[in-house]
């Protein structure tokens, strides 16, 4: 994932080992290992870089699951599978 937002732009390798060597420095979480720190790095990076939040990547993690789950076997996952986010689209 991390390969392919820098790929699309979103972030330049510079920022990304800069992100990531900031985050393996910290230790955060406290005792994380190296992928901990790997995607510590990458939400704060794409935070930065894109505006998101935590709420929306737990908001976004959940619509993931929900989709991941309606799609049969062998289909890619698309969010708009995500039964909630028909639900939702039918009130907005």
């Amino acid at each position: 994932m991390t390969v392919a937002l820098y790929e699309q732009g979103v972030f330049t390798w510079p920022e990304w080992t800069a992100a990531l060597s900031d985050a393996l420095a910290a230790g955060e979480p406290e005792d994380a290992g190296y992928y901990t720190c790997w995607l510590a790095a990458l939400e704060r990076l794409l935070d930065q870089k894109l505006g998101t939040t935590g709420t929306e990547r737990v908001a976004l993690a959940g619509a993931w699951c929900r989709a991941a789950s309606a799609t049969p076997h062998g289909h890619p996952i698309r969010l708009e599978n995500d039964p909630d986010a028909a639900a939702n689209s039918l009130t907005n």
